[in-house]
């Protein structure tokens, strides 16, 4: 990379360090846990018991086990690419796909589907962080007036105005923690809730009695929404990058203890709340399963407000990658000088277009549908086993090359019909929707 010569040497020394963003590798194995449950448990799991309602009991359950080994495999992957090459560290997904695919090529097929769930991701964020602060507030305060739900949205993206202002990863541990500790208490509570309620009466677990073209375009959706429960792979090779390595100790060891540990929460968090929550209402479960739970009410409000502070350090989490695109991208390219200006103006900027997107669609379930089957299915389900496929080179027919070959024919399938079902959907809510209310 080479900067304008023009510049005064310290200068281009100043322009370069925040280009390259040379990530502060002090992080340890368990940073990589707790950022790792981050990005992966948030609004995700609390859709499940929705899409197990248009899946069913066998299908929605082979999913979820299917979904969750598969992205174990290629969180793997994505690990033990990082130091592919001797002496090089790819610490952006960009980087490595430049790698696999050349220069250009690797940019123009990675870059978009990043994006894609870094922006997906803050986006329903936004909605289902407005959501749940009117949620704990209204069964909190229950004499407070009432106010629009986009007044929420507002809220929650008005504090992401000042939380865009920390400097990278390492600064925004402790909100990471806060929002890993809170993703295992309120799905805890989700199902638990779900458990000692029951089953509603006459819980009816068959297919929902709609037109086959509308069950059809659901059970897409559902699959998508399956696949934005699984989506830690867009932001592992940065997680990774604030490990320090050496040949001794590679940073691939201690950054795949956290993985594991990270899928082991995982597992406790979205089997109980997907199976139990589809257990005790079936078909008539809401797209967020705290939207079902009613009693006891301080305990619903709780988990609202821990969902509430999940997403605020799990919009971060997916937000600093963009933050260091968008800086590098203005240093780089327009010569903009490195400076608490830029940053102020270009996060504000990006936190002010994915709060008016969430604002103008708030649709939870369709949008999760969407973003999991347009931008998570490629990155975290076959996009990894490709770059696995042309660096690594397993021998052809072997175990490892069978099973990245499965990989990517059922993400890409997953791919397809989810985000054909997630848009047709939103198509279809849209239709009826009053905007900004």
């Amino acid at each position: 990379m080479v900067l304008n010569p023009t510049l005064p040497s310290k200068k281009v020394q100043s322009i370069q360090k925040c280009v390259d963003n040379g990530p502060d590798r002090q992080g340890k194995w368990w940073y990589s846990t707790f950022h790792t449950v981050t990005a992966m448990i948030g609004a995700g799991v609390l859709s499940l018991p929705y899409a197990m309602a248009y899946l069913g009991w066998g299908p929605g359950i082979l999913m979820l086990l299917l979904s969750w080994c598969l992205t174990l495999n290629t969180m793997w992957q994505m690990i033990q690419l990082h130091e592919c090459v001797p002496g090089t560290r790819f610490d952006r997904y960009i980087d490595l796909g430049r790698h696999a695919f050349g220069p250009k090529l690797g940019a123009w097929i990675v870059l978009p589907q990043q994006l894609i769930v870094q922006v997906g991701c803050d986006t329903v964020y936004m909605v289902i962080g407005g959501k749940c602060l009117k949620n704990f507030v209204e069964m909190a305060f229950i004499s407070c007036t009432q106010i629009k739900q986009t007044y929420w949205i507002m809220i929650f993206g008005g504090i992401h105005f000042f939380l865009s202002q920390l400097p990278n990863f390492n600064s925004v541990s402790g909100v990471s923690l806060a929002a890993s500790v809170m993703s295992l208490s309120y799905s805890t509570i989700a199902w638990v809730a779900c458990l000692s309620r029951g089953r509603i009466d006459n819980v009816n677990y068959a297919y929902k009695q709609i037109s086959k073209t509308d069950l059809l375009f659901r059970v897409f959706s559902a699959l998508g929404q399956i696949s934005f429960a699984f989506s830690g792979q867009a932001v592992t090779l940065e997680i990774q990058a604030t490990i320090p390595s050496t040949p001794e100790k590679p940073s691939k060891i201690p950054m795949w203890k956290g993985a594991i540990c990270a899928y082991l929460i995982n597992a406790i968090c979205y089997f109980p709340v997907a199976t139990l929550g589809y257990w005790a209402f079936g078909q008539d479960v809401d797209d967020n399963i705290l939207m079902s739970l009613e009693r006891p009410s301080w305990l619903v409000a709780s988990a609202n407000l821990m969902v509430f502070i999940n997403v605020l350090g799990s919009y971060q989490v997916y937000a600093m990658p963009v933050f260091d695109l968008i800086e590098g991208t203005m240093v780089r390219r327009l010569n903009f000088p490195p400076s608490v200006a830029l940053r102020l103006v270009a996060r504000s900027a990006y936190v002010a277009f994915t709060l008016l997107f969430g604002v103008s669609f708030p649709f939870f379930g369709d949008l999760l549908g969407f973003f999991g089957g347009f931008g998570f299915a490629p990155t975290s389900y076959f996009l990894p086993s490709i770059m696995w496929l042309i660096i690594k080179k397993p021998r052809r027919f072997s175990i490892n090359w069978f099973i990245n070959w499965v990989a990517i024919c059922i993400g890409v399938c997953i791919m397809l019909a989810s985000t054909i079902g997630g848009l047709r959907n939103i198509i279809v809510d849209s239709s009826t929707y009053s905007f900004y209310t």
